[in-house]
């Protein structure tokens, strides 16, 4: 399959979109799962909720998306809100991928 994919219906809430993994099983679409990343990144909770709630608006009249839109997302607002947190994520996603 490759990359997974949110699928929602055409304008729906985010509420009923679903996560489809790289394996095709599918999760609903859980904003706080972006809000943990960033805060484990180190930014504060209320940029990573504002940052996830962002993200989320983003998509909401989307069909699908990949997951690695979504991370793209994230990211471009994590380094411009937050440069060390976002040189951590970037740090923490390449010591993984070894």
């Amino acid at each position: 399959m490759g990359k997974a994919f949110i699928v929602g219906l055409q304008g729906g809430y985010c509420g009923h979109m679903k996560v489809r993994k790289r394996d095709g099983r599918e999760e609903e679409f859980i904003r706080e799962k972006i809000v943990v990343a960033v805060v484990k990144a180190g930014s504060s909770l209320e940029n990573a909720r504002a940052i996830a709630k962002e993200v989320e608006n983003l998509f909401l009249s989307r069909n699908a998306i990949t997951s690695e839109e979504i991370k793209n997302e994230v990211l471009k607002r994590l380094k411009d809100r937050d440069a060390a947190a976002y040189r951590s994520w970037l740090e923490y996603n390449s010591s993984n991928k070894k």
